[in-house]
């Protein structure tokens, strides 16, 4: 979606980068991680998901789908985590985090893509499933606000079965664990023979994927099988970038 005109005008006047983000949420950390690697100052507006605090008119009127994160740049607004850490490294292009070549950079961008694609078939009703689906359902005055504010047909259904009586099936649950098993297979062939998911050069790939990891651990995902990503996931966590993004925002994130 990229960037967006929004209907709650007065963040047309912010100065600067400002960052509207949840600590738990995995697309929020994506954009948490590319700011701190560029070593940028940015100004944060934090969300309680659980307490619901995205699901309001006014944030709407920023996000046009009420998702977590948002960035504002010089009262210029960009949603969607793989939009908004390209629009980061290619506005502030040092250190890079993109490869030189043109065909590492198409690759990168399919990793992007593969883990935005996944995000509402297998993501989101695997960690909804075994960790967060009792919090963020609705009651029935909630859901009917949330369907007058929500436009995308797609976060309607999810939210909707989410909040229903019996939320996700398993075999709802063991299909998402399909999917992310063929990334994660995938995944740890790239991963054999270099360091990063790229040309062996940490970059927006190894930035859209690493949340994820973490999240479906504490999501009772096991990686047990999958050696070279849980190395590449320890190179991760040694940056200063995934201590100030991830483990600032989470404390005790991983256990």
């Amino acid at each position: 979606m990229g960037i967006v005109t929004p209907t709650n005008k007065e963040v047309l006047d912010f100065e600067g980068l400002h960052l509207y983000h949840a600590g738990i949420s995995n697309c929020a950390m994506r954009a948490r991680i590319a700011l701190e690697e560029k070593g940028l100052a940015w100004t944060s507006h934090h969300l309680d998901i659980l307490q619901k605090e995205h699901l309001t008119p006014e944030y709407f009127g920023i996000n046009p789908k009420g998702l977590v994160p948002t960035l504002v740049d010089d009262g210029v607004v960009i949603v969607e985590s793989d939009d908004i850490i390209d629009h980061i490294d290619k506005k502030f292009p040092s250190p890079p985090l993109r490869p030189t070549s043109e065909e590492g950079q198409e690759q990168m961008y399919e990793w992007m893509k593969l883990a935005v694609n996944n995000h509402i078939t297998a993501v989101k009703p695997y960690i909804y499933y075994h960790k967060v689906q009792k919090f963020m359902r609705k009651t029935e005055e909630e859901q009917s606000e949330y369907e007058k504010l929500q436009s995308d047909q797609d976060l309607k259904k999810f939210h909707t079965k989410n909040s229903s009586g019996g939320g996700f099936t398993l075999e709802e649950v063991a299909q998402a664990e399909k999917i992310l098993t063929d990334c994660f297979v995938k995944a740890e062939r790239a991963l054999k023979d270099q360091d990063w998911l790229v040309e062996d050069q940490f970059s927006l790939a190894d930035i859209a994927w690493v949340p994820l990891h973490f999240t479906l651990i504490r999501a009772e995902f096991s990686f047990d099988e999958y050696p070279e990503i849980n190395a590449w996931a320890e190179r991760i966590t040694k940056r200063e970038s995934f201590k100030k993004a991830v483990l600032d925002w989470w404390p005790g994130f991983g256990g």
